[in-house]
Formats: structure tokens, C-alpha cells, sequence
């Protein structure tokens, strides 16, 4: 039915803006405000314009991430003056640890909501224009499962799969626990159907996103639940890559290992977060695994899959870190042969345990052993990256992430292992099928091509592509994009490495 001016959305023809930072619960989040929006009337805002409606979804885990938010509102505060009918809101974690003080520091937001009502957004933005006054609605636990709200998908050819949300661990450096609560698991006949119904629209890779996925089934008592997904997505036909993220080391079994090892498109490919290399400082954080068992758990992965590419998160300065500690943890680093890792200068967050902690480490010694980790991890990851120059490698092609394929006529795809490869678009050695005068490629489909050469954080691969594969990824990302040109709902606040994309993870989301 054709709304009439009076049965028409309030929302119809305003536009709006979604900036986000944090972890990739975060960008997931912001897929599902996205479309939350839309469903409400709201439009995309295009990128010269100024949005209507302007949502901040906030990270709460790095010291910065106040300043950054106060600041970006503070800019938007002389917009907003000379638009009266602009509205600002704030949501995500920081908005549920500061809740009111929100609207204090910045009486010109509109609208304050926590992790837990993400689903209130439209209604809270239309009482707050109606009564013009803030609204603030900030729910102490979850309501309703955010996978069963609207959600406009940034990708065509890949997404995000929620299997849970929270976590009931406890780390001292963490207040993630105590923003988004205790774990909450999906069934898994709900997350099979959402992965069925996404593989129906064109997605051929997912990636199972949870505060702590190997805990998975802690809820219904099923202690292997994880392991029997993953092999059920196994079972999903037209599922060409399955990928998860993140797990604890203090519960990855082997039972998961079997499955990633026994099912061909789980990819070989494993974030497994360290935090630190020193026993001392990982009973310090409340990290209920220690030195030898991380290290085991990598030689277990690596004897069952020896092509796997192995990432991690890693904090210095943590209080109490001595040379000796760190120095330890540079020891796990060499041990374990990362593909990379997210490195991380420990930020003291008020409220978790680990402020109030003595020994807090000074920023220049903090900065020195940051610096001297980065060097380290950069240079394996080098040396791993050299280890695959010569080799066929078959790339999900993808968008956006070759930020110089321009100047440098290539483009970009992840590899089975997760790797970044910008490629050579020569494809004069690819066989044309009898009708077509051309061979292309787009993002989703598929090539094959034999890496020429590695750098820490990426690998080129120059020379003309072996093969090319079409994919109903590729059909799906040419319809999305036959359609009338819209800006894009999600605008990340940090670099994207991935589709979706492995955002540098914040600590505290593992």
C-alpha cells in the first residue's frame, strides 16, 4: 500500500549516518541500526551530504575512545545549531557505561541507548523529536536476540553470523563483560537458518561472531555445540567459506581442532588471542590458561593443519609487567610463527579490576616494549609471508580493500588462510568462454593466482590470473550494485582489512 502524507513514516525522507568504532560486535551492531533505520523510512545519507540523523554505535575498551567520542560531538555541536532539526545519537558500549553523563558533557544528543535495546533506536529518535527533550534508554540486560532485527548487510558476498552475545569471563583489563553482560546463545537451528537464508541472497563466506564462540553451548549444556556447527555448516550447500571469531585459549578443545580440520570449508584459519606470554601477568589478568597450554594449542592446530595462518591479540604494559614478563611473551611470539597480531599498549579503563592494580607501568617503558613487539611480530610475519611466494593461491575477490589497486592497476582478494593479496588484473592467460569477448571479475567471485611477493602485512601477486571463477557472490554484489546509487549505511571509524572486515580487534573482546 502507497502511504498518504498521513499514514507516511515520520522518519520518510531524512537521512542519516552511522559512524562506528570498535570490534567487529560493533560493525555487526551497526548493520542491524542500518536497517533498523531503513525499515523506520530513514535513507542513507550519500557522502557529500549532511545526515539528518547522526548515530554514533561506541567503543568503550581504549582510553581513547571517550575522547574521540566528545570530540567528534563537540564538532558536530555548531551543525547541529544552524539544523534544529538534526538529531544526534549515541549507542554502544560507551553509552551504556556512561549513560546520562552523555547528554551532560554534550546537551545538544538527542538520543543515549546501550547494547542491549539497539532495537529502540527509531522509537527513541522519534519521542525525542516529538517531546524535544533527550532520551535516554539504557537496559541492564538483553531483551530480544539482535539477529532478529532488521539488518542491512555491508557485504554482498560475506557476513557476519551472531551465535552469541556476552561473555561470562571475568579478565581485569576487560569491561566488556560488565557492558554487554553474561553470554546469551543463539540455537543453532536459528543460526543455520539465517546462514541458509544469507547463502539464498548471493553470500558464499560467514563468519560466526561471538564474545567467546568456543563457549558456545554453555547455555543449553552442550559442551561441544561449537564443534558440531561447524560441522553443520559443513552441510550448508553453496557455503564456500565459514570462518569464526573470536575463541578463548582457555576452552578451545580438540574436538573443535577435528572439526575445522575435517570440514572443507571451514578455512584454515585461527585468531586466537595470547594477551601475554608471561604466566605471572596472565594470572594477573584472570587469563585461566597459561604459557604452555596456548603453545599447545597451536602445535595441535599446525599438526592437523599445517597451512593454517595463526592470528592474535597481545597487550604491554599491563601493571605489573616486568622486563623478564615481557620478554616472555616475545618468546610465545617466536614460538608461535604468527601470520600477525594486534598489538596493543594496555589503557587503563575505570571500573575493571586491573586500574586499580599497583604497578602501573610507565608510558615510555610501555611505548619502548611496544615498539620492540611490533618489530618482532612484523618480521615473522614476513618470514611466514615469504613461505607462500610461488605458490596457487584461489582469492575471494573483495571490495575496498586494495586502498592503492588504483595507482597500482591491481586488485585485491583474501585467501583461504585469510591473507590479503593484491593481484595483477591481467587476464590474458584466462581461457574466454565461447560468446564473451572479455573475462572480469567481481567482488565474490573467485581467482587463482601465484604469489610473487610477501610484505608483514600483505602479499602482491603479479603476472597474468590463472583462472577465473564466477560466483553467485559475483551476481549478488552486481545486482546490489545495479541499483540505485546509495552511500553506504556504515561508515567504520578505523581502517577495514576484511569482508566482513577482521577489524583490529579491541583486547577486551576476548
Amino acid at each position: 500500500m502507497t502511504a498518504t502524507p498521513e499514514t507516511a513514516s515520520p522518519a520518510a525522507g531524512r537521512t542519516y549516518e552511522v559512524k562506528t568504532y570498535g570490534c567487529q560486535m560493533n560493525v555487526h551492531d551497526s548493520e542491524r541500526l542500518t536497517g533498523l533505520l531503513e525499515d523506520a523510512g530513514y535513507v542513507a545519507a550519500a557522502a557529500d551530504q549532511q545526515a539528518d540523523v547522526v548515530v554514533f554505535n561506541t567503543c568503550a575498551v581504549r582510553e581513547n575512545a571517550d575522547n574521540k567520542l566528545y570530540g567528534n560531538l563537540s564538532h558536530l555541536a555548531p551543525v547541529k545549531a544552524a539544523n534544529p532539526g538534526m538529531q544526534i545519537a549515541v549507542g554502544g558500549c560507551l553509552a551504556q557505561k556512561d549513560r546520562s553523563t552523555i547528554t551532560q558533557k554534550a546537551p545538544y544528543v538527542d538520543v543515549v541507548f546501550g547494547t542491549h535495546n539497539i532495537g529502540s533506536l527509531p522509537v527513541l529518535l522519534e519521542r525525542a523529536r516529538v517531546q524535544e527533550e533527550a532520551q535516554v534508554e539504557i537496559l541492564e540486560s538483553l531483551e530480544v536476540f539482535p539477529s532478529t532485527l532488521p539488518t542491512k548487510r555491508d557485504s554482498a558476498y560475506a557476513a557476519w553470523v551472531s551465535i552469541s552475545v556476552g561473555c561470562n569471563n571475568t579478565c581485569t583489563f576487560c569491561i566488556v563483560p560488565s557492558l554487554r553482560g553474561k553470554e546469551k546463545d543463539r540455537r543453532p537451528g536459528e543460526i543455520l537458518a539465517e546462514i541458509e537464508a544469507l547463502v539464498a541472497e548471493g553470500v558464499s563466506e560467514i563468519t560466526l561472531l561471538g564474545q567467546n564462540v568456543n563457549a558456545y553451548g554453555v547455555e543449553f549444556g552442550d559442551r561441544q555445540a561449537f564443534s558440531k556447527l561447524l560441522r553443520a555448516c559443513g552441510e550448508v550447500e553453496g557455503l564456500e567459506r565459514v570462518r569464526f571469531t573470536s575463541p578463548h585459549p582457555a576452552e578451545f578443545t580438540d574436538d573443535v581442532i577435528e572439526a575445522m580440520a575435517e570440514t572443507p570449508n571451514v578455512m584454515p584459519q585461527l585468531h586466537m588471542p595470547l594477551q601475554s606470554g608471561s604466566d605471572k601477568v596472565l594470572k594477573d589478568m584472570r587469563r585461566s590458561y597459561r604459557q604452555s597450554k596456548f603453545l599447545g594449542i597451536i602445535e595441535r592446530v599446525r599438526a592437523a593443519m599445517p597451512e593454517a595462518a595463526i592470528t592474535t591479540d597481545i597487550i604491554v604494559g599491563f601493571p605489573g609487567e616486568t622486563e623478564e614478563d615481557f620478554l616472555a611473551t616475545l618468546d610465545v611470539v617466536r614460538a608461535a610463527r604468527f601470520a600477525g597480531a594486534f598489538t596493543f599498549q594496555y589503557s587503563k579503563r575505570p571500573g575493571t579490576p586491573a586500574a586499580t592494580l599497583p604497578d602501573q607501568i610507565t608510558p615510555d617503558v610501555v611505548k619502548d616494549r611496544y615498539e620492540r613487539l611490533v618489530e618482532v611480530v612484523n618480521e615473522i610475519a614476513w618470514d611466514e609471508g615469504k613461505k607462500l611466494v610461488g605458490r596457487q593461491v584461489e582469492l575471494m575477490v573483495s571490495e575496498g580493500e586494495g586502498r592503492k589497486d588504483a595507482a597500482t592497476h591491481r586488485l585485491s582478494g583474501r585467501g583461504p588462510d585469510n591473507r590479503l593479496v593484491h593481484f595483477e588484473a591481467d587476464f590474458s592467460a584466462v581461457e574466454v568462454s565461447a560468446g564473451s569477448t572479455a573475462v572480469g571479475v567481481r567482488p565474490g567471485d573467485m581467482v587463482t593466482v601465484t604469489i610473487t611477493y610477501a610484505a608483514p602485512h600483505h602479499l602482491v601477486a603479479d603476472g597474468p590470473v590463472q583462472a577465473v571463477r564466477r560466483t553467485r557472490s559475483g551476481d549478488a554484489w552486481e545486482r546490489r550494485t545495479a541499483a540505485p546509487p546509495a552511500a553506504a549505511g556504515v561508515t567504520l571509524g578505523m581502517p577495514a582489512i576484511g569482508v566482513p572486515a577482521p577489524l583490529p580487534d579491541a583486547p577486551a573482546c576476548r
